[in-house]
C-alpha cells in the first residue's frame, strides 16, 4: 500500500484549468477573458519596450553572471521597490523592513508566514474581501490553518458597487486587536472598484482605533491608472500615519510585464528602526528556509529599469499604453451593449479600474457563453478586459447579450 493511499483528489485551479480547456479549443472566434496577464491589441502577450532595451543592456554588460543574489535580494530592486510605494521622501525609510520575494504570491506567502509566527494575541483572525483573489485564503490556508479566514462585505452584486458601510460596520462590530485586514492596495481583484480617499482615510481611522494589522496586496501600481503616486497614495496614508504598522506585498508582474521571472517585494512597516531590524532578520531567516534567494535576472532587469532615468520614462510611456487600452476596451465594450441594449446595468465596467470587471452574469450564463460561443470567462462572471481587442469586442458584446436574454439569471 502507498504511504499516500489517503490522499484526497485536488480540485484543478479554476483560472488555470479554463485556460487550458481554451488552448484545446479549435472555435476559430473563441475568446479568453480568463486570465490575469496584460494582452496586446491582438489578445498576444507584449512585452514591454523598456523591457526589451534593458535586457539588450544586461547582455552587453559583461559584468553579469549567474551567481545568485543577496539573501534579502537585489539591493537596487529593493531600494526601487521602496521609492515606488513609499514615495520618494526617504526620511522614514528606516522604519521599514524589506526582502525581494517570488512575486507577489511569494510575497503574500512570506508575509502571513511572518505574521502568523509574530503576531499577538494568539487567537487570530484573517479578513479578506468577499471577492477577492482566491489566493488569499489558499495561502492563508496553507501557512496556518488554525488562523480563522473570515470575509468582510466589499461587493454589492445586485448593485455592482462598493459596499463600503458593510465592511466599516463589520470591521467595527466583529475584528479585534491583532486581526489582520487584507486590503488591495489599488484595481481590486475582481471587482475593479477600489476606494475613495476619504474611505480609505476612515479604513486607516478603524485600524488605528481597533489596533488591526493591514496587509496591502499591491500587484498593479502603475498599471491600473498609469500613475504610479496615485495609485500608492493609500498606503503612503497609512505610512505617514506613524501608529500603524502594517505589510505590504508588491508584485512586479503586472506592471513590468514579467509574469514568469516572479520579481517582488515585501515591505513590513513597524514603529522604529530597531524594530525593522529585527524583522529584517526573521524575513531572512523564513526565506532561506523556502528559497534561500530569490531570482536574480528579472530583477536585474526591473532594477535597469528603476535606476535609468531614460529607460524609467519609457517605461511610465509603457505603462499610459497599458492603462490607456484597458480603459478604451472599459468603453468599447460598454458601446456595443448599449448598441444592442442589452438587458441590465453597465455603468459600473466605465467606473472600474484595471483589468477585471464583474459581469453579474449568473454560473448558468458563464456555462452557456463558454460551450455555446466560446467566450471564457471565470464561473464568478470576472472578465479581464485585456482579453478584448476591436476584433472581438462586437462578438463578445452579442454573445453576452443573447446569454442575458436566453439564460436564467438566478443561478
Amino acid at each position: 500500500m502507498s504511504h499516500f493511499q489517503r490522499l484526497a483528489p485536488t480540485p484543478p485551479d479554476p483560472a488555470f484549468s479554463l485556460i487550458a480547456t481554451f488552448a484545446a479549443d479549435n472555435f476559430p472566434s473563441k475568446v479568453d477573458l480568463c486570465p490575469g496577464f496584460y494582452r496586446d491589441e491582438y489578445a498576444k502577450p507584449w512585452i514591454l519596450p523598456s523591457v526589451v532595451q534593458a535586457k539588450q543592456l544586461l547582455q552587453q554588460d559583461p559584468t553579469v553572471d549567474h551567481e545568485h543574489l543577496p539573501l534579502s535580494g537585489h539591493p537596487e530592486l529593493i531600494a526601487g521597490a521602496h521609492k515606488l510605494v513609499f514615495g520618494s521622501d526617504q526620511d522614514e525609510v528606516s522604519r521599514v523592513a524589506s526582502i525581494q520575494t517570488v512575486s507577489g504570491t511569494g510575497s503574500n506567502h512570506l508575509g502571513a508566514r511572518f505574521l502568523s509566527d509574530e503576531l499577538a494575541p494568539l487567537r487570530k483572525s484573517v479578513w479578506i474581501s468577499d471577492p477577492s483573489w482566491i489566493n488569499h485564503t489558499e495561502i492563508w490556508l496553507n501557512v496556518n490553518p488554525q488562523i480563522e479566514r473570515r470575509t468582510y462585505p466589499y461587493y454589492g452584486r445586485k448593485t455592482q458597487s462598493l459596499d463600503f458601510e458593510g465592511m466599516k460596520n463589520t470591521l467595527l462590530q466583529e475584528a479585534i486587536a491583532g486581526d489582520v485586514v487584507i486590503l488591495h492596495g489599488c484595481a481590486h481583484n475582481p471587482t475593479g472598484l477600489d476606494f475613495s480617499r476619504e474611505q480609505w482615510t476612515t479604513i486607516a481611522d478603524i485600524c488605528e482605533q481597533k489596533d488591526l494589522f493591514p496587509f496591502f496586496d499591491l500587484a498593479y501600481q502603475g498599471f491600473a491608472s498609469g500613475d504610479f503616486d496615485n495609485d500608492a497614495w493609500p498606503i503612503r496614508h497609512f505610512f505617514n500615519r506613524k501608529n500603524l504598522e502594517f505589510v505590504v506585498a508588491q508584485s512586479f508582474s503586472k506592471n513590468f510585464g514579467l509574469y514568469g521571472e516572479r520579481i517582488g517585494a515585501l515591505h513590513v512597516v513597524s514603529r522604529s528602526p530597531e524594530i525593522s531590524s529585527r524583522i529584517s532578520g526573521k524575513l531572512v531567516r523564513l526565506q532561506r528556509a523556502q528559497i534561500t534567494s530569490p531570482p536574480a535576472f528579472g530583477a536585474r532587469i526591473a532594477a535597469k529599469i528603476l535606476g535609468d532615468q531614460a529607460l524609467y520614462r519609457q517605461w511610465q510611456d509603457d505603462l499610459h499604453r497599458m492603462s490607456g487600452r484597458m480603459k478604451q476596451m472599459r468603453q468599447r465594450l460598454y458601446e456595443e451593449l448599449m448598441k444592442r441594449n442589452t438587458p441590465g446595468s453597465w455603468e459600473h465596467i466605465l467606473s472600474e479600474i484595471g483589468m477585471f470587471s464583474m459581469t453579474g452574469l449568473s454560473r448558468d450564463q458563464v456555462t452557456e457563453l463558454i460551450e455555446k460561443y466560446h467566450v471564457y470567462l471565470l464561473p464568478s462572471g470576472r472578465i479581464s478586459v485585456t482579453g478584448l481587442t476591436e476584433m472581438n469586442v462586437a462578438y463578445v458584446a452579442e454573445s453576452f447579450s443573447q446569454v442575458i436574454r436566453q439564460v436564467d439569471n438566478s443561478r
